[in-house]
Formats: C-alpha cells, sequence, structure tokens
C-alpha cells in the first residue's frame, strides 16, 4: 500500500465559523511533527489526504495516531474516477484486509458526493461487493457483523480504503492557548497533562526537584514521562526548578502537620510565575477530590489562592482506578510507580490538615516569607527540552 492516507477529524468538522482555524492547525502540527520529509495534506469537508513519497509506514503511523484532532486514519488508494478501476482498487484493499484480520467477512460502504458520477452510492456498493467475492476467494459479505469494511468515496477525487487506526481525537494542540503543567512522579499528573493537551492546549512542565532528599533516579522518572507526554504535545519544555532552599524554610518556620499544604502553595505561586515568564494562560495538576488530604476542597481552595491564573484540574471528579486505566493505556503508568518519591510524598507529615482553616493557613504561607527564595528558585531553573519524537 502507499504512503498516502486519509485522515478523518470529530468535533473539529463542527466547529463551523472557524473550522478553517483548527483544519490548518491540525495541518502545521502534522507538518511539523514531519518536518525531516516532504509531505503533503490536503482535503476539506472532513476528508483530508496525507501524503509522504519518503516518510517510513511506521513514522507515518505513529505521528497519526499520536496528533491530536484525528479520530482514525487509514491507507488510501485513490483510482480514477472509472468503475472498473474502482472496483478493482476496492479488490485489492479487500485482500489486504482479508491477509490483516484473517477473516474473509466484510461489508461495502459507497458514498457519491459527486452526483455527476453515474453510479449511485447503493448500486456501486452492490457492485463493490459481488466483485470482492469473485475475485477474493474466502470473503463473505456480512452487513451486520464484518470483520473489516471497503470504504468507496467517490468525491472532487475517488478515495478506497478499508477499517483503519483510531487515533487520540480531540482538538489539535495550540488551538486552545498554553498552559503549564505541574509535572510530578506520580500517577495523575501525566494524565492530566494527555487530557488537557487533547483538549487543544499546548503544554509545558514545570518539575519540583529537592535535591539531595530527592535522588537523581526521581529526576530522571520525571524526564521520563515527559518524553512519553511528549509526541501528544507536539514536544515540549520541562522546567527544573531546586526546592530544596524552600524546603528546609518550610520545615523551619511552620508546624508539621501544614508542611504537605505549604509546599503545595509555594509550588502553585512558582508555577503561577513561570507561567506568566512562559506566556501561558494556565495552570494545569493531577488533583483529584479528597483522594489525598491536600486535595480536599478546603485544601484545594488554599493553595488555589496562590494562583491568579485559572487552575485546570481535568482529574478533579475521577477515581483513582480509572486514572490508573488511562495511565496505563497512555503508558506512563509502569514509570509513575517506579520508588523514587517526589517532594510532596518524601516530606508527607504522617497527620497532615485534612480541613484547612484558609485564615490560618495564609498566616502560615505569609510567615514564611518566601517570595525571595522563590524567585532565586527560578533563576536556577533548568530546562530540559523534548521533541515530538519523545
Amino acid at each position: 500500500m502507499p504512503e498516502t492516507y486519509v485522515i478523518k477529524v470529530g468535533e473539529l468538522i463542527l466547529k463551523q465559523g472557524n473550522r478553517r482555524y483548527f483544519e490548518q492547525k491540525l495541518f502545521s502540527n502534522l507538518k511539523a511533527r514531519l518536518s525531516a520529509y516532504k509531505v503533503r495534506v490536503s482535503g476539506r469537508e472532513g476528508r483530508y489526504i496525507l501524503s509522504s513519497p519518503d516518510a517510513p509506514a511506521e513514522v507515518l503511523r505513529k505521528v497519526l495516531s499520536t496528533t491530536f484532532g484525528i479520530v482514525y486514519f487509514s491507507p488510501v488508494l485513490t483510482p480514477p474516477k472509472d468503475a472498473e478501476a474502482i472496483l478493482d482498487t476496492a479488490a485489492a484493499v479487500a485482500a489486504d484486509m482479508m491477509r490483516q484480520s484473517g477473516s474473509g467477512e466484510f461489508k461495502i460502504e459507497a458514498r457519491r458526493s459527486d452526483k455527476s458520477f453515474p453510479l449511485h452510492s447503493y448500486d456501486l456498493a452492490c457492485l463493490a461487493g459481488d466483485y470482492i467475492r469473485q475475485n477474493c476467494p474466502g470473503t463473505k459479505v456480512n452487513l451486520h457483523t464484518p470483520a473489516w469494511t471497503v470504504y468507496i468515496e467517490i468525491r472532487d477525487q475517488v478515495l478506497v480504503y478499508g477499517t483503519g487506526v483510531k487515533g487520540s481525537g480531540g482538538l489539535p494542540v495550540g488551538s486552545a492557548g498554553k498552559g503549564l503543567l505541574l509535572l510530578s512522579g506520580g500517577i495523575d499528573s501525566p494524565v492530566a497533562g494527555y487530557l488537557m493537551a487533547g483538549r487543544g492546549l499546548r503544554l509545558e512542565a514545570v518539575y519540583y526537584h529537592a535535591y539531595p532528599f530527592t535522588s537523581r533516579e526521581a529526576r530522571e522518572k520525571v524526564e521520563t514521562l515527559t518524553r512519553s507526554l511528549a509526541p501528544f504535545l507536539q514536544g515540549t519544555v520541562l522546567h527544573v526548578v531546586s526546592f530544596t532552599d524552600i524546603h528546609l524554610r518550610i520545615k523551619e518556620k511552620s508546624l508539621n502537620e501544614e508542611l504537605t499544604l505549604l509546599l503545595r502553595a509555594c509550588m502553585m505561586l512558582c508555577a503561577e510565575k513561570l507561567a506568566v515568564r512562559r506566556n501561558a494562560g494556565c495552570l494545569v495538576t493531577g488533583e483529584s477530590l479528597s483522594q489525598v488530604a491536600s486535595q480536599t476542597v478546603e485544601s484545594i481552595h488554599f493553595t488555589g489562592s496562590l494562583s491568579s491564573l485559572p487552575v485546570l484540574r481535568p482529574l478533579i471528579g475521577m477515581d483513582k482506578q480509572t486514572i490508573i486505566t488511562m495511565a496505563r493505556d497512555l503508558g506512563t503508568y509502569e514509570t509513575s510507580i517506579l520508588p523514587y518519591e517526589d517532594c510532596c510524598t518524601l516530606f508527607a507529615p504522617l497527620h497532615p490538615l485534612i480541613r484547612p482553616g484558609y485564615s490560618r493557613m495564609r498566616r502560615a504561607f505569609e510567615n514564611l516569607d518566601i517570595e525571595e527564595l522563590i524567585e532565586k528558585s527560578l533563576e536556577g531553573t533548568e530546562k530540559v527540552y523534548f521533541t515530538s519524537a519523545g
């Protein structure tokens, strides 16, 4: 099969007046990820064609499966608008589908947008079904539970393709602006970043490292998670911020049960300052309501108050098992459970506050006199760059 693919989109097609903006964002994202190759993307009305004469098939499939905005893609053939050529092409696609699936049960879906073509959709489907049965031994029409489908579309050009691959769906990255993801080494935050990228948000990430209290392995774990996310994010930057001095200040000037909340508050303030400098319009966290003591309504109220930017929490109503399932599907779970503790888990008190008083915690935070230390930490931020190849 040639390295030409038909691409189908989902909600992007519903954008009506600004659909072209989303289409162009999708096209530019695909071209950016395939910049090492000659690529052409064209089409309209929810059917787009990507062709590349020199990109390896495995590269194209990886890019198409991890680029948000695509719900489905399949190798496609484009015969001339001639009934005999279309039937021969349909038989070739059918033979390929049968080899892949090991089953001969199929159906035809035909659509004729070009009304100048002499055959109606139903007639074309019937002819193609008969032709495939006669020319592909072992095939059988099954309209209700087929193993695979051959699609024939008569548009400005003819498209013939088989059952394809499910894409990531969502909206093209960058179509909803830019955010900053607070990325720990845990299970939740990579999933949160993936979900928000799927809503069109371009993301950079920030990780807080407190060496020597947190290990080099803990940082490497977060870098591995970022590398796993990078294809979905169109590439990204990981900002590594040293939090050692901030940790020590919190331990020196606060009560033990307040440690986690004050630490998270400092993280939120630091993230907001970094987001403003990186022209990001929001923060993204992996918080899930009542999952841990620092994620009760009262705790979220306090820590969230340290940011004047919107804080997006896509996991807020999800239970842990649902998040774990998503992490497994994303491929980040096994990395996330490696036994290298991050800042929050390493310094978590035995009996943390569960329903902290807002006024009390604001006073405790102000008592830290932490602004200068946060600015110093930001000045020493390290940047690690990840391409969309991971």
